[in-house]
This record gives C-alpha cells, structure tokens and sequence, in this order.
C-alpha cells in the first residue's frame, strides 16, 4: 500500500516533505487538503488540523519534522541527518528556526498577504508584509547569514533537513516576490540557489509557479 501525503501545493511544511520522499526515492500518493477548508473528520488524520499528515497502512503521522524523521528510519538514504550527535541537534535546531522563526514572517506575512489571500478573494494587508520586511525578517536572515559563512549548507558538507527547511520557506518567500539580497545576504542567496537548483526543487518551483501564473496573472 503506498503511502499518502496529505496537504495543499504551497505549503511549505508540505513541501519539505515531500523533498524528502523524492531525495530518498520514496512512492507516495498525494491528496489534497486545502488549510483554509480543511475536509469534515481530518482531525481523525492530524489532530490539530494542520498540514502535512502522512498515511502508512491506515496509521497516521501528522507534522513535517515528525514525517521527516519517520522517513529517514525507514529510508536511510541518503542520509539527511548526520550521525555525529553534535551536528544531528543541530540539523533540528536550524530545522524548527526554519519552521517556527521564519514561517511566520516570510510565509505567513509575506506569502500569506500576497499570494494566498488574492487566491482566496481576500485584501492583501501590504503594509503587514512591509513591516515584516523592514523589521523582523532581515534580522532572522542575518543570523543564517552569519551561519553560512565559508560554507555550503548549514550544517556538515552536505544537503540535509536543515537546508531543505529553509530553502523550502524560500520559495514561498520567493512567490511573495521577495529573495535574500546577494548584497546583505549573499552566502544565503547562494546556499537559496544552491538548494532550489536541485531536481526535486527546480521541478517543485516550476510547477507552483506555473499555477500561480495561471490563477494570478
């Protein structure tokens, strides 16, 4: 029985996870669930009604670092968290900023006013996405910034979790209309291209935007 990974294209939760199924090779069905109109009884699926949830042989996981974990056990390869246990909390930590200091600005101010409320026939509040521009999300970038100096991914010599977090919060940056400056930020536009140049990235970006286009304009 495949599994099932349950959520909406855009999501960035979403999305991490299922650049880990495609980086480790893994077959999945997709089933849509829209957040803002979330199917009757998807509780029984994820308890809080959030998105991702993955279906294994009738038994639920719900929550992208939970499912991203889950994957790795069952697919060790490659390898998307380091063994060294030092290197492996620290995949986690740049993981939960990407999930939980990044989202709600780039994703949720940004994104969120410039795309997903056109999407849904609600006002843009732009001046909540300039604030977030101007004063809580250079900071939060600054911080990554400074960690990727002198290297190419965030933690060890290798792509792992914590890259795939963040880059995937990029994107919906990205369709906001907005990118890490190469002048304020440049190792963290570099690491941005490095990790959306990637197959399951590259393909990822190009479909979400061509819908976007679509729908948009």
């Amino acid at each position: 029985m495949p599994m099932k990974l349950y959520g909406a294209i855009l999501s960035p939760f979403v999305r991490k996870t299922r650049m880990v199924l495609a980086l480790k090779g893994l077959e999945y069905e997709s089933v849509m669930v829209d957040p803002n109109n979330k199917p009757e009884g998807y509780e029984a699926i994820s308890p809080l009604g959030r998105i991702p949830a993955l279906e294994v042989d009738g038994r639920y996981l719900a929550d992208s670092a939970v499912i991203c974990a889950y994957l790795e056990r069952i697919q060790p390869e490659p390898a998307l968290y380091p063994t060294d246990p030092y290197e492996y909390a620290r995949t986690l930590w740049f993981e939960k900023y990407a999930d939980y200091e990044l989202a709600p600005q780039c994703t949720f101010m940004v994104f969120r006013n410039r795309v997903v409320k056109p999407l849904i026939g609600q006002q843009c509040d732009e001046e909540q996405a300039r604030d977030a521009l101007a004063h809580r999300i250079p900071p939060l970038l600054d911080y990554l910034e400074r960690e990727l100096e002198g290297k190419d991914y965030l933690v060890g010599d290798r792509p792992t979790v914590a890259d795939i977090a963040v880059a995937s919060q990029m994107v919906n940056f990205a369709h906001g209309g907005e990118r890490p400056d190469d002048g304020r930020h440049p190792n963290l536009a570099a690491h941005t291209r490095r990790l959306h140049d990637l197959a399951p990235f590259a393909d990822t970006i190009a479909k979400e935007s061509g819908f976007l286009k679509k729908v948009l304009g």
